[in-house]
């Protein structure tokens, strides 16, 4: 973002400056406790969470790509994992208990109260959700049953700001471009 002749790249970097230019603004982490507390989610979802969102929907991904840029996306992922994206993604049954896994302790937390940070969401529920967004927007499947805490949490976070997380495309309905394999 750009905050008058400032420039912050990196959505941590800007939460943090978000807080401290605007104290008198709600808090996006409830205190220092808090923005501890934020970090390590934060890097959870980087580091965990997302890696078990990617093996269920790498491979669809790339249809949510332009046409131009699937070259692209498959070489360099390829690299990266060794191995083509649907070998990558392949054994969904194994990569769901993988995910159920990951997501255990979401689980058990959102049983208990409607939002990571408590009663309302903080930062480290939109850090949480933006992995689960990628998901929902990077693959058909739905990666959540009906039901669940996870899923109530992530719909009702989708809700928010008049709806404001069901504003961008959803996963294309056509695959009908090759992907440069």
């Amino acid at each position: 973002i750009t905050d008058g002749d400032r420039i912050i790249h990196d959505s941590w970097n800007i939460a943090r400056h978000l807080e401290m230019r605007y104290p008198d603004h709600p808090s996006l982490f409830g205190g220092d406790v808090g923005q501890g507390l934020t970090r390590h989610i934060n890097f959870w979802s980087d580091t965990t969470l997302g890696v078990a969102i990617r093996r269920l929907i790498a491979a669809d991904f790339i249809y949510c790509l332009a046409p131009e840029d699937r070259t692209y996306y498959r070489r360099s992922r390829e690299a990266q994992f060794g191995c083509a994206l649907e070998a990558y993604c392949a054994d969904r049954d194994r990569w769901l208990g993988e995910f159920a896994a990951t997501i255990a302790p979401l689980e058990q937390t959102l049983s208990e109260q409607p939002y990571l940070a408590g009663a309302e969401p903080a930062y480290a529920d939109y850090v949480a959700f933006s992995v689960f967004r990628y998901a929902r927007l990077g693959s058909p499947h739905e990666l959540l049953p009906d039901g669940t805490p996870v899923r109530r949490w992530r719909d009702a976070i989708v809700a928010r700001f008049d709806h404001l997380g069901d504003h961008f495309p959803a996963y294309p309905l056509q695959r009908d471009e090759p992907d440069g394999r």
